[in-house]
């Protein structure tokens, strides 16, 4: 449980530097190096609430992950509400609906790369092994059309990495361990609904899948991030994500 004060470092200019690891062969300035020079004049690097972010409650829930940090993303989180509703609206089974609402959360408040495997890592506590195995492998089964089950390869995807752009081996590797699972066709459900093309419409409303989270995802009492489950760091860093550490 985190019981939350105001917000910490009163009366101080607070630092927010972005990850490291994100300016790595590119020409982004040395964040790091610019922060630790300002700290002379009194300022601080920036540790807890940020007064530009929506507090959390004390005790998170999934709702609160996507009201206060994923729809704050832009075409993110309006994408995962837009395709859980057409999986919705198709019939789909409630445990496969979820996987849609999930299968990037890990992409705009966590890690980009290999969004996949961490969106599934982060959620495993708390949901079926299905739902977990089928946001994995999404990842890797989005790269290869399954125009039987209607899943042509994206066309986006050849303005996004070029018409000769080839996955590497592990996603390669993985594509084909997924096409012979028995879970093959949940996963495979999410990259049919892992819309490209966001659509213009109006923003469907989250508590339409209430029932579907009160059934299938686990909330644990003390909120994500407080439970001490092996992810909980994870849910953590969704709240504090400007933290120096």
């Amino acid at each position: 449980m985190c019981e939350f004060d105001d917000f910490p470092q009163p009366g101080r200019k607070r630092i927010v530097v972005p990850a490291a690891v994100g300016q790595l062969g590119t020409d982004l300035p040395d964040f790091e190096t610019d922060a630790l020079k300002q700290l002379s004049s009194g300022a601080v690097l920036m540790m807890g609430d940020n007064s530009a972010l929506p507090k959390m409650p004390a005790a998170p829930t999934l709702h609160d992950f996507f009201r206060h940090r994923l729809l704050l993303l832009g075409a993110t989180g309006r994408h995962l509400l837009i395709s859980a509703q057409k999986a919705l609206e198709a019939g789909l089974d409630e445990d496969v609906v979820l996987a849609v609402l999930l299968h990037d959360i890990s992409l705009p408040c966590l890690v980009r790369t290999d969004h996949g495997y961490w969106g599934a890592q982060m959620i495993a506590p708390y949901v079926s092994e299905k739902v977990a195995w089928a946001v994995q492998y999404h990842q890797a089964l989005r790269y290869f059309a399954d125009e039987p089950n209607g899943y042509p390869y994206p066309e986006n995807y050849n303005r996004f990495f070029g018409p000769d752009y080839m996955p590497p081996e592990y996603i390669r590797r993985d594509a084909e361990f997924a096409r012979a699972h028995r879970w093959y066709m949940a996963s495979r459900q999410v990259t049919i609904f892992d819309t490209y093309l966001f659509d213009k419409g109006p923003l469907p409303d989250l508590e339409m899948f209430d029932d579907i989270i009160g059934r299938h995802f686990k909330t644990p009492k003390e909120g994500l991030g407080f439970d001490g489950s092996p992810v909980a760091h994870m849910w953590r860093t969704m709240i504090w994500p400007n933290n120096f550490l």
